[in-house]
């Protein structure tokens, strides 16, 4: 089972971008999703969740610029995320609470991405 985050990149503030993350392989269900951001020299903060009936959960500092949505169908989260600042520079991780298959067994579980970075220019 792994989680492939894509759609980081280079934009201006005001900007706009739209992060992916697919989870693929021996799933069973997906529970939680979410995004989660690290700047440099920072620890990993909670950007955004989201729960498997669509429930969501923001940080104040994105709550009205950001938007987190799933299709369940594709294991798939994203983040809109709009009027972006230099402050929300930072690798952005996807994260994934499910019950998979792992080694033979029905397992429960918190998966992350490898990372996608955001980088917002002045």
């Amino acid at each position: 089972v792994q989680l492939q985050a894509s759609g980081g990149g280079l934009v201006q503030a005001g900007g706009s971008l739209r992060l992916s993350c697919a989870a693929s392989g021996s799933i069973f269900s997906i529970n939680y999703m979410g995004w989660y951001r690290q700047a440099p020299g920072k620890q990993r903060e909670l950007v955004a969740t989201i729960s498997s009936i669509g429930t969501t959960n923001y940080a104040t500092s994105v709550k009205g610029r950001f938007t987190i949505s799933r299709d369940n169908a594709k294991n798939t989260v994203y983040l809109q995320m709009n009027s972006l600042k230099p402050e929300d520079t930072a690798v952005y991780y996807c994260n994934a609470e499910m019950w998979y298959l792992g080694e033979g067994l029905r397992r429960y579980g918190a998966l992350w991405g490898q990372g996608t970075l955001v980088t917002v220019s002045s």
